[in-house]
């Protein structure tokens, strides 16, 4: 349908105009405060389960361990937001090939229910559920790997005195290294919610990965990937850094 992303948003914005660039907003723009707080929460409480102390430095490895933690319980409330996500912006020219056309999430979510019960909200939830896993285990990795780094070369080792510019570059590499680490499982994710009904086996998601293999090869897997990355390095730094800077006043205050 598109041979890249520079056609995709021609050919979105000549046959839907420049609101098609914003299908699928409103359920992340609705979710996204209930899942960054669960993950941020999840992955705070992983480390202090490791480290015993919140005073006490954790290893990069035991904050890999608690990003694939947090992951794992984010997937709970992060599964239904990208599913009506991901169904709403592939409704690409929909009303012209006669199809049905969901407004919102809201309607798309009442519909799935109705035809597939529990499961029509619950679609891809493993798939989602390997995703999160290595992605936030990098994602947070990176985050802190890089703020260390500029910790050891800005503020002699202390991270508590980073400016908001570090904060926001290693939030960036974060960002990045999470398409980095998931991105053919995000393929795949997004291959199985966009099915034509929820899959009953376990097994759907090597089966998912051996569809796109044997149809578009390797390239298959990393179709997108360049737009979700570019996109990854603004979003992250400031996520990362207003985290930071809001759980320092908080420290502060608390103090």
């Amino acid at each position: 349908m598109f041979k890249g992303p520079v056609d995709c948003l021609l050919k979105t914005v000549k046959n839907e105009g420049v609101l098609g660039l914003y299908k699928g907003m409103a359920s992340p723009l609705v979710g996204i405060a209930a899942v960054n707080s669960l993950l941020f929460w999840a992955y705070s409480y992983g480390k202090s389960l490791q480290t015993g102390s919140p005073n006490i430095t954790p290893t990069m490895g035991q904050i890999a361990l608690a990003g694939a933690g947090a992951g794992v319980v984010n997937s709970v409330l992060a599964s239904p937001v990208e599913l009506l996500k991901v169904r709403l912006q592939v409704q690409y020219n929909a009303a012209a090939r006669g199809a049905e056309v969901f407004r919102g999430p809201v309607p798309l979510a009442r519909h799935l229910v109705q035809q597939f019960g529990a499961r029509g909200i619950a679609w891809g939830f493993w798939a989602t559920v390997a995703r999160e896993i290595p992605a936030y285990a990098a994602f947070y990795s990176g985050f802190e790997f890089a703020k260390r780094r500029f910790a050891d070369l800005l503020t002699d080792g202390d991270a508590s005195k980073l400016s908001p510019l570090p904060l926001m570059l290693s939030g960036s590499l974060g960002g990045v290294s999470y398409w980095v680490a998931c991105y053919p499982l995000d393929v795949i994710k997004s291959r199985v919610q966009n099915g034509s009904a929820p899959p009953r086996r376990m097994g759907y998601i090597a089966e998912t990965a051996k569809n796109i293999m044997a149809e578009q090869g390797v390239k298959g897997f990393f179709r997108g990937f360049s737009p979700s990355v570019i996109r990854s390095i603004p979003a992250a730094g400031v996520t990362f850094a207003t985290y930071e800077l809001v759980m320092r006043a908080l420290n502060n205050n608390l103090m």
